[in-house]
């Protein structure tokens, strides 16, 4: 698991390269959001394009910096979940909760 951030304006990317499972990425996104929200940070953009799977502690560790990011008056958006991962938040019905985006430059005009 590999974990990377960028700024782009008022918005934070964070670049994850491997799988998000319980123990195994879960952490990493919980304590790099955790972080940028301490300082101050309010919009995040999840860069998945690199992701090719993500377990239930996975995505409840993404819904969990969304909640908190949206409760302290930022968002958090998806870009370029792959097909498993859409499927996931489809099953789940999380896919109109999220905003996905398959072009990091469509998204940054989302904010």
């Amino acid at each position: 698991m590999k974990f990377s951030t960028r700024k782009n304006g008022d918005v934070t990317i964070i670049d994850i390269e491997g799988k998000i499972l319980l123990g195994e990425g879960d952490v990493e996104i919980k304590k790099s959001v955790d972080d940028l929200l301490k300082k101050g940070t309010k919009n995040i953009l999840l860069n998945l394009a690199k992701v090719p799977y993500i377990d239930s502690a996975g995505l409840g560790e993404i819904i969990r910096c969304f909640t908190a990011l949206r409760r302290s008056g930022g968002t958090l958006k998806l870009l370029s979940p792959n097909e498993r991962v859409i499927d996931l938040l489809n099953i789940t019905n999380l896919l109109n909760v999220f905003d996905c985006y398959d072009d990091e430059a469509d998204a940054m005009k989302s904010y």
